[in-house]
C-alpha cells in the first residue's frame, strides 16, 4: 500500500529539528486532507500592474485572497531564469506572489522552467547565459546550483515553497538551443543528467534547512506519461515523489472518458502521488478584447457545453476523477488572466479570458466552485 508523499511530509514537518533559524521556518501547515485545490497565478502582479480588477460576492480585491476564499489551498508559480522580455515571473516576481500566497494562507508550488522563456513539448531552450557550457556535466552543475541558489534565497525570506517542479512539460529533451518536434528522441542519458539534477539540488536544500520540499515531474497530456517515465527510470531517473500532468482536451489524444483508468495506471505502475497540474475548460466561446483566444470550440467535451454551468461540471467531474483513482487533486492554470490593457508578444490583451474562473468584469463565477465541493479522500 503506496504512503502519500504530503503525509510523510507531515511528519517531517512536525519532527523537524528546533534549531532551524526562524527565517528558515515556515509557518503555513502542510494539507491535512492530501487534496490539492490548486491554482497558478502567475499572472496576477503583472495583470494588476495594467490596471485589472477582481472581485467576488463580498467584494474582494485580492485575487489570491479570493482564491483562498474560494477552496484555493495551493499556488503554482512559474519562474524563468533571466528573461530579458518581461519584468515578470522573475525571481524577483515569485517573490512578491509567494508572499502573497502565504498571506492568504495557501501553499506554493514553485515551477522552475529552466529557461529564459515559455517552455513546452519541443520547446526547452537553454537559458542563454547557460551557453558557453563546455560539457553536459557543467550544464548539470549549472542547474544544479541554480535550483540550490534560488531555494536558498527564498528561504532566507521566510519563503522556501512547500513543492518544487523540476522543469515544465518535458515531454521532449530539456535544456536544448532551437525547438525540435514533439515526437524527437531524447538523448537520456543527457537528459536524466539535468533532472537528477535539480531533484539532487532540492534534497540539498530540504536536509540543510530540515524542512521537506516535494519534488514533482510534469508531462503534457495523460497519453504520455507512461512512455516517458519508463525511459526516465531506464536511464536513471530516481527520488522524486510526484507526477504532474497536463490535461486539455484540445491537445490530449486521450478521451476524458478514459481519464479514471489512466490515473489509477500512472499512479499503480508508478509509486508515485498524481496531481492534474495544468487544466483548463472555457466557459464561453466569445472574447472579450482584440487577443485570440486558445482554448476554442475545439477545446470541448461532449457534455460540457462551454457555460459556467458546464466548466463547473467538467472540473467536478475531472477532480473526482483523480482523487477517486488514488490521484491528489487538480490545478487550475491561470484562473485569473482576464483581459486587461497587457499586451503579450501574440496581441492585446488576453488569450484566456474565456476559461478564467472570472467573468469579463472580473468577478468570480460559480465554476470556481469545484474548489470548495467535496471529494473522496485519495486512497493510501
Amino acid at each position: 500500500m503506496m504512503k502519500h508523499f504530503v503525509f510523510f511530509t507531515v511528519l517531517l514537518a512536525l519532527t523537524a529539528c528546533s534549531s532551524v533559524e526562524p527565517a528558515k521556518t515556515q509557518d503555513l501547515e502542510f494539507v491535512s486532507d492530501s487534496l490539492w485545490r490548486g491554482v497558478d497565478l502567475s499572472y496576477v502582479n503583472e495583470l494588476e500592474d495594467c490596471g485589472a480588477s477582481f472581485s467576488d460576492k463580498f467584494g474582494r480585491s485580492d485575487p489570491f485572497e479570493i482564491m483562498e476564499a474560494a477552496g484555493a489551498n495551493l499556488v503554482r508559480l512559474r519562474l524563468w531564469h533571466n528573461p530579458q522580455w518581461t519584468e515578470y515571473s522573475t525571481l524577483e516576481d515569485v517573490r512578491k506572489s509567494i508572499s502573497r500566497a502565504r498571506s492568504a494562507g495557501m501553499q506554493v508550488l514553485l515551477d522552475f522552467h529552466y529557461s529564459d522563456d515559455w517552455v513546452h513539448p519541443g520547446k526547452q531552450i537553454i537559458p542563454e547565459s547557460w551557453l558557453d557550457a563546455q560539457s553536459d556535466d557543467e550544464l548539470a552543475q549549472r542547474l544544479y546550483d541554480y535550483t540550490r541558489e534560488t531555494l536558498i534565497s527564498l528561504a532566507d525570506d521566510g519563503l522556501l515553497p512547500e513543492y518544487v517542479q523540476i522543469g515544465n512539460e518535458t515531454n521532449t529533451e530539456m535544456l536544448i538551443t532551437e525547438e525540435v518536434a514533439e515526437d524527437s528522441p531524447i538523448n537520456w542519458e543527457r537528459n536524466v543528467k539535468f533532472l537528477n539534477a535539480g531533484i539532487e539540488a532540492t534534497r540539498a536544500v530540504s536536509a540543510e534547512l530540515e524542512t521537506p520540499i516535494g519534488i514533482m515531474l510534469h508531462i503534457a497530456q495523460p497519453e504520455n506519461v507512461e512512455p516517458w517515465f519508463h525511459d526516465a527510470a531506464a536511464a536513471g531517473l530516481h527520488d522524486f515523489d510526484m507526477i504532474g500532468i497536463s490535461y486539455y482536451a484540445k491537445w490530449s489524444a486521450m478521451p476524458f472518458s478514459l481519464m479514471e483508468q489512466a490515473i489509477a495506471r500512472i499512479r499503480s505502475e508508478f509509486g508515485k502521488d498524481v496531481v492534474i497540474v495544468e487544466t483548463a475548460y472555457p466557459w464561453t466561446l466569445r472574447g472579450n478584447d482584440p487577443a485570440n483566444n486558445l482554448l476554442g470550440e475545439d477545446s470541448l467535451i461532449e457534455g460540457y457545453p462551454a457555460t459556467k454551468n458546464g466548466q463547473r461540471k467538467q472540473l467536478i467531474d475531472l477532480m473526482d476523477a483523480v482523487v477517486s483513482n488514488g490521484g491528489l487533486g487538480v490545478v487550475y492554470w491561470e484562473p485569473a488572466w482576464i483581459s486587461s490593457d497587457c499586451s503579450t508578444r501574440w496581441g492585446d490583451g488576453s488569450h484566456w479570458e474565456n476559461a478564467t474562473l472570472f467573468d469579463f468584469n472580473g468577478r468570480l463565477h460559480r465554476g470556481a466552485e469545484f474548489l470548495s465541493l467535496p471529494y473522496p479522500n485519495p486512497t493510501k
